[in-house]
């Protein structure tokens, strides 16, 4: 940590994601104009994989003694492990985070449990706000974070929304810790 960064954990409250799940809320305040949020999840868990796999292989085993064709046990192993792969390094996020500088723009980062990271910035200039938005789902209301980006012809309209912790989705009582904290970086812009 250099000299000036505040390091804190939102750690007074518990906060979970709109499934009931648990994650944390990791906050760093680099300056006055940086701050960083970061949203993990939990990590893959070995007895979830375990349980999926051995229901494949339990079926495909099952479908093998009824055939007896030896391409169902090796079709199972194939599909399981590009599965286990495919899951690791496209689906599961181990955490999401959120950097916003003020005069520069904001920072978006995904890591994955394979370790993979998928960064993307926004320049100050194409923002117009940070807003927690709401929308429908089924029955339930669910509550995002997201950048209104700027018209470029129009600099009063909204040309499109980036949601932010897509994967991880926490709920509003998280999103209002980050968007309080962006909004005071906004104000000083």
């Amino acid at each position: 940590m250099q000299n000036g960064d505040q390091h804190y954990s939102m750690e007074d409250e518990t906060y979970t994601d709109i499934d009931g799940k648990a994650i944390s809320l990791e906050c760093q305040s680099h300056s006055g104009f940086c701050r960083e949020f970061t949203v993990s999840s939990a990590k893959v868990s070995i007895g979830r994989v375990m349980a999926y796999t051995c229901a494949v292989w339990l079926s495909a085993y099952i479908i093998f003694f009824v055939t007896e064709n030896t391409a169902v046990l090796s079709s199972a192993i194939i599909v399981t492990l590009v599965g286990m792969m495919v899951h690791i390094h496209f689906v599961k996020v181990d955490h999401e985070t959120l950097l916003i500088i003020g005069s520069l723009g904001v920072q978006v980062s995904s890591s994955y449990a394979s370790g993979r990271e998928s960064t993307d910035f926004i320049e100050m200039g194409k923002i117009k706000d940070i807003v927690i938005n709401e929308a429908i789902h089924m029955q339930t209301v669910i509550y995002y974070l997201c950048i209104l980006l700027k018209d470029p012809s129009d600099p009063e309209a909204v040309s499109s929304v980036v949601p932010l912790f897509q994967s991880s989705k926490p709920r509003l009582n998280c999103l209002v810790k980050v968007y309080k904290s962006c909004q005071e970086i906004l104000a000083k812009c």
